[in-house]
């Protein structure tokens, strides 16, 4: 039995097929498998230009903040943007403080801290910013459901505006402008903005009614990494802020993030969009788990070189600290929910555990077991919580079916954070396990793979993959194309890496004998028989001298 539930996409009909326009049959077949269906729309998807960016004057409440920040900078008044501690709210934080310094602003930053403060708005800390003399505050990346904290600034004489892209709750907050495209009476046609997208179009909106052109190369940077590092998904115009982020991202005059790069041994000249999922992304996020993200905040806007190399140094040796916590914290869960019965439907697993680093374990157990997880900090009066989730089950929901237990939570509906009294996760835990009962009742528990097309290894050449990368950048909502090729006949199988945690294949055919990488998947290598029907994606080996096309193996099952 395979790892996972297979999905062939249909194939188009010959017909459609002739709609080509420059385009192979293949990628027509690709374009149609992510909702590209009209062939005048190919031009724009595959070039991810401008014609994917929108007004921003079409999101709820843009005049009235636009109209507020403009009082305060005529007046010289002070203003704080205040963000969130994870790559998309330290972007956004940094974004609308460099924008509103070139607008002549008097603008400072505040970043909760994790384990102090928590997430999102807290009364002490709109106080204090208001006993400093600030008289307005733009939030980054967080606020949408901060009722409480927002009337509390309503009595003291503080003004908020709020820029969010979370879930939005059935009670906006009583803010002055509460911009969020996800908001019902949007009309903003791309909902699935990052934190950072959307402060992003608020700067564009300050500098149009400033009659001004907005500085699109230094933004555009940190609206990439916030974006990829959020994995909201790369369609529509998240696709045109990756795709032009990226590529000034691979040139960056930035002192911080050019030495941050450096220190992780990323090369010059071009960037994947996994480069910030899996190697920029981990490192600005150590901060704020384990310190303080203001860490972060500073590295993106360093001024020097030696600044920027002393913090990148700082972040390395931070995330190596991390990389160890969460091993850690992750054997000690492991242990918890282990062994996964049939009927479990949900994970919780709880200790004295970093408060920082529970949402990681939290996905990892996810991508292990394929149920939905959350990991807590037990603390004596108040615990933490972070959940990931599967697409079959909505984590916001369920929390919100449990907010009389809890003091705040938020988030997606496959990510999500909350505190609670200790004393309350006993019946939390029972609750949200009869609710992932419910939901999950009868539903065969494997991740699904969503298989693009058939491909014959006899018909695949470099051709199919220059194809293939016409498609990019690729991430959520726009996954890198999957293949099937059947029956495919093993010449060799061996486990590599130091624990043997991967597999190589060597598959045959009339003309090429392609190599095939699975990694993690070395325990299975018992399960490979002479013939396989084998789903993967095409990537290319740079390890080697000469860069070679090769099979990233995802699943495999004995032909027949």
């Amino acid at each position: 039995m395979s790892r996972y539930r297979w999905k062939l996409l249909p194939t188009l009909p010959l017909e459609r097929l002739t709609w080509m326009h420059g385009v192979s049959p293949l990628l027509v077949q690709l374009l149609y498998n992510r909702g590209i269906t009209d062939p005048n729309q190919y031009e724009s998807f595959l070039a991810a230009d401008e014609r994917l960016s929108f007004d921003p004057f079409l999101l709820p409440d843009i005049q009235p903040a636009v109209n507020r920040i403009y009082h305060a900078l005529l007046r010289g008044e002070e203003i704080a943007v205040y963000g969130d501690f994870d790559v998309d709210g330290v972007t956004s934080t940094a974004l609308l403080v460099e924008g509103l310094s070139l607008l002549e602003g008097r603008v400072r930053p505040y970043i909760p801290h994790r384990l102090e403060e928590g997430y999102g708005l807290n009364c002490a800390a709109l106080e204090s910013l208001h006993r400093q003399g600030v008289g307005l505050v733009i939030t980054a990346d967080c606020g949408i459901t901060a009722v409480a904290e927002v009337e509390r600034a309503k009595e003291i004489g503080l003004d908020i505006i709020i820029t969010d892209h979370h879930s939005v709750p059935p009670c906006l907050p009583p803010a002055l402008a509460n911009i969020d495209p996800k908001r019902s009476d949007s009309r903003y046609p791309c909902g699935h903005l990052a934190g950072v997208g959307v402060a992003f179009k608020l700067l564009q909106a300050l500098f149009f009614s400033a009659g001004r052109q907005v500085p699109v190369e230094p933004f555009l940077e940190l609206v990439a990494l916030g974006t990829v590092a959020d994995v909201v998904p790369l369609v529509e115009e998240n696709r045109y802020l990756t795709k032009r982020g990226l590529e000034l991202l691979a040139a960056t005059q930035r002192p911080g993030v050019r030495a941050l790069m450096s220190e992780a041994g990323l090369k010059p000249g071009r960037l994947e969009t996994d480069d910030i999922s899996w190697t920029i992304g981990p490192r600005l996020n150590a901060a704020g788990r384990l310190e303080h993200a203001m860490l972060s905040y500073k590295l993106l806007l360093a001024t020097s070189d030696e600044e920027g190399r002393h913090l990148a140094g700082e972040l390395e040796r931070m995330n190596s600290r991390r990389q160890r916590l969460t091993e850690e914290v992750l054997d000690k869960a492991r242990q918890q929910v282990q062994p996964v019965e049939p009927g479990c439907r949900l994970l919780m697993a709880g200790g004295d555990f970093h408060a920082g680093i529970v949402g990681i374990v939290a996905g990892r157990l996810v991508d292990e077991f394929y149920r939905p997880a959350i990991v807590l900090e037990l603390g004596q009066e108040t615990s933490r919580g972070s959940g990931r989730s599967i697409p079959e089950f909505d984590l916001v929901e369920a929390l919100r079916e449990c907010q009389d237990l809890l003091t705040r939570f938020g988030g997606h509906s496959l990510a999500a954070g909350f505190t609670l009294p200790t004393g309350k996760v006993d019946c939390l835990s029972q609750r949200l396990k009869e609710i992932a009962e419910a939901r999950l009742a009868g539903l065969d528990l494997r991740s699904l793979l969503t298989i693009d097309a058939p491909l014959s290894l006899s018909k695949l050449n470099g051709q199919t993959y220059q194809s293939v990368q016409r498609l990019s950048p690729f991430g959520e909502g726009n996954p890198p194309p999957v293949f099937l090729s059947r029956r495919a006949q093993v010449a060799d199988c061996r486990c590599l890496g130091e624990r043997g945690e991967h597999l190589e294949l060597k598959l045959r055919t009339d003309k090429a004998t392609w190599r095939g990488i699975g990694f993690g998947m070395g325990a299975l290598a018992a399960e490979v028989t002479p013939r396989l029907d084998i789903v993967y994606n095409l990537a290319v080996d740079n390890w080697r001298e000469q860069p070679l096309l090769q099979l990233n193996i995802l699943d495999f099952a004995p032909s027949g």
